[in-house]
This record gives C-alpha cells, sequence and structure tokens, in this order.
C-alpha cells in the first residue's frame, strides 16, 4: 500500500499486456488443429505437428527462411551502429538551439506512415517517374530498374528503415551518453585527451551496456520483417528475394483462409527469436556483459 501510486502508474501497461499479449496466447493451439470456424475451437480436430510438417517440409520454407535472415542481417549490420554513431555526433554539438533543431528533423521521418516513404520510394526511383532515373536519362544513360531488380530488394528497404527510424533510435543512446559523469571529461581534457579520445574511451564504454542490450533484443527480431515495408514493395521480379515470413502468413492466413497453418508459421518464428535472445544473451554474459537477465 506504501508504493500505491507507483502500482497504479504500471496498472495501464500491466492491462495492455495482459489483454493484447498474454489473453491471445491461448491462439498458439490453434496450430495443432485443423480449427473449422464451424465448428469452433473445442470441436475442431486436433492434428498434432500436421501444420509445422508442412512447413518445414514446403519447397518456400527455406526461401522464406534466407530471405527474413538476410534482411535481417543486412539491416543489423547497416542500421544498427548508426543511431549511436548520430547519438554520439548530437552529443558534441555544444550550442543547444541548433542541437534541438537537428533532432527534431531527423526524428520527424519516424512519425510518416510507411505508404509514405515507399511513395517516396517510387516517386524518387520508379523506371517512369522517377526523378532518379529522370536525371539519368537527361545524362544521356540507361534507366536503371531500382524497383524491380531483385539485387537492389534488400538494400531498398534498409536504407528506407534508416531514413525513416536512424533519428528515433538515438533518443535511448543519448539519454545513456547524459547519464555519463562530466567528470571524467573534465579529467580526460586536462590530460590532454582530444574530442575522438573521450568518446572512445569514455562514451562508448559507458553506454556499452545499452549498446548490448539493445543489440540483443534486436537479435530477438531477426525473424520479424517490417510486413506493411515488404507487402508494399513486393512486386513478381522481387519475389524470389522478397517474400517473408510475414507475407506468407498474411497470404495463407488472411487471403487463403488456413488459419491453423499460419499460427504455425507464427508460432515458429517466436520459438526462433526466443532461443536467439537466449543465445545473444549467454553469449553477452560469456564477455562479461549483464545482459537482459
Amino acid at each position: 500500500m506504501k508504493h500505491k501510486y507507483i502500482y497504479l502508474l504500471a496498472l495501464p501497461s500491466v492491462i495492455y499486456f495482459l489483454v493484447f499479449k498474454y489473453a491471445p496466447m491461448w491462439g498458439i493451439l490453434l496450430a495443432f488443429q485443423d480449427y473449422s470456424p464451424f465448428k469452433g475451437f473445442l470441436a475442431s480436430e486436433w492434428v498434432g505437428f500436421k501444420h509445422f510438417e508442412t512447413l518445414f517440409t514446403h519447397d518456400m520454407f527455406w526461401v522464406l527462411l534466407r530471405n527474413t535472415l538476410g534482411i535481417n542481417l543486412v539491416n543489423l549490420i547497416f542500421f544498427f551502429p548508426l543511431p549511436i554513431v548520430l547519438a554520439l555526433m548530437l552529443n558534441e554539438i555544444k550550442i543547444e538551439p541548433v542541437k534541438r533543431v537537428i533532432q527534431s528533423i531527423v526524428y520527424l521521418p519516424h512519425f510518416l506512415s510507411m505508404v509514405i516513404i515507399v511513395g517516396f520510394t517510387y516517386f524518387f526511383l520508379s523506371t517512369d517517374i522517377g526523378l532518379v532515373n529522370k536525371g539519368l536519362t537527361a545524362m544521356g544513360i540507361e534507366p536503371v530498374s531500382f524497383l524491380t531488380n531483385p539485387n537492389y530488394f534488400w538494400g531498398l528497404l534498409t536504407m528506407q528503415s534508416i531514413w525513416k527510424e536512424v533519428g528515433w533510435g538515438t533518443i535511448i543512446f543519448l539519454a545513456a551518453i547524459a547519464g555519463v559523469d562530466q567528470q571524467l571529461y573534465e579529467a580526460a581534457i586536462v590530460d590532454g585527451a582530444g574530442r575522438f579520445r573521450r568518446v572512445w574511451h569514455i562514451t562508448l564504454p559507458a553506454i556499452r551496456s545499452t549498446i548490448v542490450i539493445l543489440l540483443i533484443m534486436r537479435v530477438g527480431h531477426m525473424m520479424d520483417v517490417g510486413f506493411e515495408q515488404v507487402l508494399l514493395m513486393l512486386n513478381p521480379l522481387v519475389l524470389p528475394v522478397g517474400e517473408v515470413f510475414d507475407t506468407y502468413v498474411y497470404k495463407q492466413g488472411i487471403l487463403s483462409g488456413q488459419t491453423s497453418y499460419s499460427i504455425a508459421v507464427g508460432l515458429f518464428k517466436s520459438i526462433v527469436g526466443l532461443v536467439l535472445v537466449m543465445l545473444a544473451n549467454r553469449l553477452a554474459k560469456k564477455f562479461g556483459e549483464e545482459g537482459l537477465y
């Protein structure tokens, strides 16, 4: 009762997780049924691991796994370090009004719908109305099929994610940097350390635990790709490198009505994500970090 107001403050979050995260978990059982909306949840036939066997023996399984992990791996390599770099750069700006203006500019794309981001991509890169190809044509260069060439697809998704989220991703790192003891910087300046050495020997070690925790959480989402983004960017020519588990579940579960099969695919994704988090956490602890638990 002494901390009742603190519990009250946490209550909305608790209710959210109970209603939207824990309550729907009963639906996992449908992955082991041939669910029929006419028979209902209790009367539908139990089929065990039939849907998982279908998934693992399907010709598309390895394609889906390759595309999902490949897109996320490219995103992890090229996107994850950028918010850290940007946060370090923003922290070095000492003129507060300038710093706030730059922060507002880089945060803004986060609030744009992915539909708008994809619309910008088509406006700049399509072969018929794209500004880039119009410029190439004006210089006597053949237009490039950016949107229909499979070799560019993963890169385009990563570039969209970087432009949209890199600014927003700096918030946590800036908060961590703000907690660094300023006396460390003052002592380093007295010892003759330059700006780069202060960043390398003070700032980065101070926020290392934050970086590790966010990296572990990011690894846990290696099986999740932005469904809306991929669906909007897909076309028949890039389908071999663009079809991922999220779009496959949408096509099988929503368009084809295979509810139980799509739930089995989703459950497989969740299990793999859990395993990846546990492995990443154990690896982090072996390197002397605290990890998530």
